[in-house]
C-alpha cells in the first residue's frame, strides 16, 4: 500500500472535506417528550454506576461491520443533511456521527438537549449514511440499535453540508481538534488507567453524549459525556469554543468516580507520534528529514520554572515522571511549523497543532508522566503524557479536575527566558568537519547541540560571557562550548557525553544557559539510550 493511501486511511477516521450532500436538512431527533437532563443528574448517574459491577458496553456487531477493513470503513459517509442542528438556519454549529464497525464496537448513545432542558435520544438509522462501495450489507443493519461510534463537530457560516470539521470524538475516550492550519494531529483522552503498568493498560469509554443546543450566532457548544471502565466512571462537561482565530479551545470539567483502587491514574492524557527529528535523524531510513506530530513536552511548573523535554524514539519503552505541585501548564508541542524542514506534501507535519493544558482548579501534588515507545511507523502513536496525582487512588473516591485545552499552533503561554529552538546530535570527541580516526570504545562520546532563542539573548552584548550549565544522570560531560549565532539571534550550547561504564541505562541530560549567576534560558531536559560497548564506534 502506498504511503499516501495508508496515511489517508489512518487520518480518514476524522477526515476533512467530505463531499457535500443534498441541502434538504431534517432533524435526526425523533419527536417525543424526552427526559429531564442536568449535569448534576449526570454526576449522580456516574457516581451510582461506580457502585455497580462493570459491564462491558461492547456489542457483537453484524459480520458486515465487524469484518470491515480500514479503507472500506473510510468509505462510509455520514449524510451531512442529517447532522444535528442542520435544520436550524441561525445555528453555525452542526454535529455529524461516525458509524460503528471495524474495531469500533461500543455503541455510543447520542442525545440532543432541547432548549427546555430535556434530552432526546438520536437513534441510529442506516438512511443517515451513504455506504457507497464499502461492501456493507445494509440488510444486516435493519432493526439494529447500533448507536454510533463517535461524532464530529463542524462550524461555519456556510450551509451545514459545506462547514469544515474542527473536532472529533472517536474510539474509547479519544478526541482531537484542529488549529488555524485546519490539520488534525495529536489526540487527547478522557482518562488513562494504569498506563505502562505490567498488568496492561485499561482504556475507558465514553458511552453516551448529550449535546446542548447552542445559542444563535455563536461558535461555542457545551457537550456532556458519561465515561465507564472496569476501574472508574466519569461525568464530563466539554465547553468547546470553535470561534478563536488560533484554533479550538476546550474547557473540561472531569468528575471521576472510582470503582476500585487504581495504581496509576492518568488525568488529561494526550497522545502523539514522534518518529524522527533533528536529534534522531537515523531513527528511520526515509527520504523525509522529520516526521512527528509533536517534538517536545513543555512544562510550566508550579514554582515558575519552564522545562523543555524534546521527545525521543527509544529502542525500548521509556517511562519518566516529573514531580510538581499545582502545575501552571504542560503540553505536547509541535514547535517547528516550517514546511521546508519536513518537505512532506502528504502528511503536512508542519501544520499539526500543539496541545497545551492549563489547570483551572487546584491539582495539588503529583507528577507529569511521559511514556515514549519505539516505533518505525508514522501511523502509530508512541508518545503519551498525563498528570498523575500523588495520593493513592482508592475505591469510592470522587476526583474533580477542571482544565482548559488549547489546540493552537503554539501554546498561549511562553517563558520570559530564552526558549529551546532545536536539538541536534552527532559524533562526539571529534573535531567537527574532520574525518574521524580510529576510536576505541573508551574514546566514544555523543555530542549534543541545543539552540536557544529569545529576547534575553538578543539583548546581550557581542562579547557577553554566556555559559552552559549541563549535567548527566550517569556517565560524564567531557566538553562544553557556547557559540553565538548572530544571523538568527541565537546561542548554541554544545557538549559531549561520555560513558564511564558498560551500562546502557538511559541517560538524562539537563542544560540551560547562564551569564554569571543569571539564568538566561528555560531548562533543556533530554533522555537517550547509549549504545552497548560493542557498538561504541563511528
Amino acid at each position: 500500500m502506498e504511503r499516501r493511501t495508508l496515511l489517508k486511511a489512518s487520518l480518514a477516521l476524522s477526515a476533512l472535506g467530505l463531499p457535500g450532500l443534498p441541502a434538504f436538512a431534517a432533524s435526526p431527533v425523533k419527536p417525543g417528550k424526552g427526559e429531564p437532563f442536568s449535569f448534576d443528574g449526570l454526576k449522580d448517574q456516574a457516581k451510582k454506576l461506580a457502585t455497580q459491577a462493570y459491564q462491558s458496553p461492547a456489542e457483537k456487531l453484524p459480520p458486515t461491520l465487524s469484518n470491515l477493513q480500514p479503507l472500506d470503513y473510510q468509505k462510509i459517509e455520514f449524510n451531512k443533511a442529517d447532522a444535528l442542528w442542520s435544520d436550524k438556519n441561525d445555528i453555525d454549529l452542526s454535529v455529524r456521527f461516525f458509524h460503528t464497525g471495524m474495531h469500533f464496537k461500543v455503541p455510543v448513545r447520542m442525545h440532543a438537549i432541547s432548549p427546555d432542558g430535556r434530552a432526546h435520544l438520536i437513534p441510529f438509522e442506516p438512511s443517515m449514511f451513504n455506504y457507497g462501495d464499502s461492501g456493507v450489507d445494509t440488510g444486516q443493519l435493519e432493526g439494529k440499535h447500533l448507536g454510533f461510534a463517535g461524532w464530529r463537530l463542524a462550524v461555519g457560516d456556510e450551509k451545514p453540508s459545506e462547514r469544515p470539521e474542527v473536532a472529533s470524538f472517536l474510539g474509547a475516550s479519544y478526541f482531537r481538534a484542529i488549529d488555524k492550519n485546519m490539520q488534525y494531529g495529536l489526540s487527547a483522552r478522557g482518562l488513562a488507567v494504569n498506563t505502562a503498568e505490567p498488568e496492561g493498560e485499561e482504556f475507558p469509554d465514553f458511552t453516551q453524549f448529550w449535546f446542548e443546543q447552542p445559542d444563535p450566532d455563536t461558535k461555542t457548544v457545551t457537550v456532556y459525556a458519561l465515561l465507564d471502565s472496569p476501574s472508574a466512571t466519569g461525568a464530563y462537561r466539554f465547553t468547546i469554543d470553535a470561534g478563536n482565530a488560533q484554533g479550538v479551545i476546550m474547557d473540561i470539567e472531569a468528575n471521576v468516580y472510582t470503582r476500585k483502587a487504581i495504581k496509576r491514574l492518568g488525568v488529561a492524557p494526550m497522545t502523539s507520534m514522534y518518529l524522527k527529528g533533528t536529534a534522531q535523524e537515523t531513527a528511520r531510513d526515509t527520504i523525509y528529514p522529520r516526521m512527528h506530530d509533536s517534538d517536545r513536552l513543555s512544562m510550566w511548573r508550579g514554582n515558575g520554572e519552564w522545562i523543555c523535554r524534546p521527545l525521543y524514539n527509544p529502542q525500548t519503552i521509556q517511562f519518566n515522571t516529573f514531580q510538581d505541585e499545582n502545575p501552571k501548564g504542560f503540553g505536547l508541542i509541535q514547535h517547528d511549523h516550517d514546511f521546508d524542514h519536513y518537505r512532506d506534501p502528504v502528511a503536512w507535519y508542519n501544520r499539526r497543532p500543539s496541545l497545551w493544558l492549563e489547570p483551572k482548579n487546584d491539582w495539588g501534588k503529583g507528577e507529569i508522566a511521559l511514556m515514549e515507545m519505539p516505533t518505525v511507523g508514522e501511523t502509530v502513536d508512541n508518545i503519551v503524557a498525563f498528570w498523575v496525582p500523588a495520593n493513592p487512588v482508592t475505591p469510592g473516591e470522587t476526583l474533580t479536575y477542571d482544565y482548559r485545552l488549547y489546540w493552537w499552533p503554539e501554546p498561549p503561554a511562553s517563558p520570559s527566558l530564552a526558549e529551546v529552538d532545536e536539538t541536534w546530535s552527532g559524533m562526539g570527541n571529534v573535531q567537527e568537519g574532520w574525518i574521524p580516526g580510529d576510536h576505541s570504545p573508551e574514546e566514544y562520546a555523543r555530542r549534543f547541540a541545543v539552540d536557544f532563542t529569545g529576547k534575553t539573548l538578543e539583548k546581550l552584548d557581542d562579547n557577553a560571557d554566556v555559559q552552559v550549565e549541563v549535567s548527566a544522570s550517569n556517565g560524564k560531560i567531557s566538553y562544553t562550548a557556547v557559540h553565538a549565532m548572530d544571523p538568527i539571534d541565537a546561542y548554541r550550547a554544545v557538549f559531549d557525553w561520555m560513558p564511564t561504564s558498560s551500562d546502557t541505562t538511559p541517560v538524562t541530560l539537563r542544560a540551560y544557559l547562564k551569564q554569571g549567576d543569571q539564568t538566561l534560558s528555560e531548562t533543556w531536559l533530554y533522555q537517550f539510550q547509549p549504545p552497548a560497548p560493542g557498538d561504541r564506534h563511528y
